[in-house]
C-alpha cells in the first residue's frame, strides 16, 4: 500500500513540474460547431483604400497578424490618446513582417486618400505595414460590429462621430485574438504581452 502511495505521489510531482501553457489567449465572438468542429468567430469580408491609393483587403494580410483601430483625423478626444499608444506599439514591435496596422477613419467626408497620407506622415510612421484606410460608408460602418468596434455618425458627439477606443488584434485566419483599451496605457502592456505570445 505504502508502494503505491508513493508512485501516485511521484507521479503528482511530475504532474506539478510540468511546463504551464504560456498563455490561456482564447478566441473572442461567438464560435459554431459545424459537423462537431468549432469554428470561431472570423472578421467579415472587408476592402478599403489606404493613404497610398493601394486596396486593402482581408487578403491583404493572410500572413500576418494585424491590429484594428477605428479613428478620424480631427477627433477631438481619445483618438490622440490611442493613436501614441499604437505608435508605442509599433515602436516595440518595430516593422516586422508578420504584425501589420490597419487604422480605419470613419469620417469619409473629410478623411480623403490624401488627407490620410498627410496624417501618416505627420505621425512620422515609417513602417510599410501601417494602413490608414478610408472606404464607403457602408462598408466602413457595416463591418464594425464584427471588428468588435463602435462607429457612427452621431451630431451630439465630439467631433461628429461616435466610436471606442479599442485595439483589437486579428490573426492571420481572421481571428479576434485580443483586444484592450486603447486609452489606458497599462492595459495596452497586457496587450503588447499578449501579442508577443501570439505572434512568437
Amino acid at each position: 500500500m505504502r508502494i503505491i502511495y508513493f508512485f501516485l505521489l511521484l507521479a503528482s510531482v511530475f504532474i506539478s513540474c510540468e511546463e504551464k501553457p504560456k498563455s490561456k489567449i482564447g478566441f473572442y465572438g461567438h464560435p459554431q460547431i459545424i459537423n462537431g468542429d468549432t469554428s470561431h468567430h472570423t472578421v467579415p469580408a472587408f476592402s478599403f483604400i489606404n493613404q497610398d491609393s493601394v486596396t486593402i483587403n482581408n487578403k491583404t494580410f493572410h500572413n500576418q497578424y494585424y491590429i484594428v483601430d477605428y479613428f478620424f483625423t480631427s477627433c477631438p478626444t481619445i483618438c490622440p490618446k490611442v493613436k501614441q499608444q499604437t505608435l508605442r506599439i509599433n515602436n516595440h514591435f518595430g516593422n516586422r513582417k508578420d504584425l501589420a496596422y490597419l487604422s480605419v477613419s470613419i469620417d469619409t467626408r473629410t478623411d480623403t486618400v490624401l488627407a490620410l497620407n498627410k496624417y501618416k506622415k505627420s505621425l512620422e510612421i515609417d513602417n510599410p505595414n501601417w494602413h490608414f484606410v478610408t472606404g464607403t460608408k457602408e462598408m466602413i460602418y457595416g463591418v464594425a460590429e464584427g471588428f468588435f468596434h463602435v462607429a457612427e455618425e452621431n451630431e451630439d458627439a465630439p467631433g461628429g462621430f461616435d466610436h471606442d477606443g479599442k485595439l483589437i488584434l486579428i490573426s492571420p485566419e481572421g481571428n479576434i485574438r485580443t483586444f484592450c483599451d486603447g486609452t489606458d496605457p497599462l492595459d495596452v502592456d497586457r496587450f503588447i504581452s499578449d501579442v508577443s505570445i501570439l505572434i512568437d
